[in-house]
């Protein structure tokens, strides 16, 4: 495979040490798309990698390198930049940044991209666990959602939880907001991907319902939600540990996008 990514944050630079390893999917060249002016450093800084890694600026670049694959990785930006270019190429495309598609307009574009360039958008579980489940419960009926975020005070940092409380000497747990997954995935872009998705997998994302919480107790980041269904009810609480350099980011959401590039190339698809 060659694979293309947007963006060259915690999430892509997690994803090539991944790929380098023995045993990892058969990725045979990685293009990367950068900021403007990032390129020539981001050659410098992948060279260690034990596989190829060229880096580009623009989308036309990306798509001129025709990758079989591309994971999107580089926030709400990046998706409304890139995104509807590689799907009109015909390139499926990973979009990570799923609370980018709480955004109604930039949905209908993302749609009719990937149907003129007959490209799949695929959206990944992330940090989050049951969205198969979710999914099929919700071709049953009506479905009730209700998740919680929790994090702890410094995952928080540079979100709108800064005008709630002083995150640096929060001692108890805070319930900072409570809406709806729309609201959240708008107002916490870079924290509130899970409340998106579990949206877009079920109730919808005015009537998920989300709560987010800074606890100085958390060790790192607990999604936990609750369904209710005709055909099934089910709790989940996951914990995941926060990405190496990112408080925001599960570990976890680097394996999924792995576990997408490999059910792309294995003969059996879990």
């Amino acid at each position: 495979m060659h694979l293309g990514v947007i963006g060259y944050g915690n999430i892509a630079q997690t994803l090539l040490e991944l790929l380098s390893r023995p045993g990892a999917p058969a990725v045979t060249r990685v293009t990367l798309l950068v900021r403007p002016g990032k390129a020539e450093a981001t050659a410098e800084a992948t060279g260690g990698f034990a596989l190829p890694v060229a880096a580009v600026e623009t989308s036309e670049a990306l798509i001129a390198g025709a990758p079989d694959l591309v994971v999107e990785c580089a926030g709400h930006a990046g998706v409304t930049a890139h995104v509807p270019a590689v799907l009109r190429a015909g390139i499926d495309t990973v979009v990570v940044s799923i609370g980018a598609m709480s955004d109604d307009a930039l949905t209908a574009e993302l749609k009719a991209a990937a149907k003129s360039g007959g490209a799949r958008i695929v959206l990944p579980a992330g940090a989050v666990g049951g969205i198969d489940l979710l999914s099929s419960l919700s071709a049953s009926g009506p479905v009730e959602v209700t998740y919680r975020g929790i994090k702890p005070p410094k995952a928080w940092a540079g979100t709108p939880a800064e005008a709630v409380a002083d995150l640096d000497t929060l001692d108890h747990a805070l319930v900072f907001f409570e809406g709806t997954a729309r609201e959240a995935a708008s107002q916490f872009p870079k924290n509130a991907n899970v409340a998106a998705t579990l949206a877009l997998a079920g109730a919808g994302l005015d009537a998920t319902r989300v709560e987010l919480i800074a606890d100085p107790a958390a060790a790192g980041n607990i999604h936990a939600y609750e369904v209710r269904s005709s055909v099934a009810n089910y709790s989940m609480k996951i914990e995941n540990l926060p990405s190496k350099g990112n408080a925001k980011t599960s570990v976890s959401t680097i394996y999924s996008v792995l576990r997408e590039i490999r059910n792309r190339l294995a003969v059996v698809a879990i």
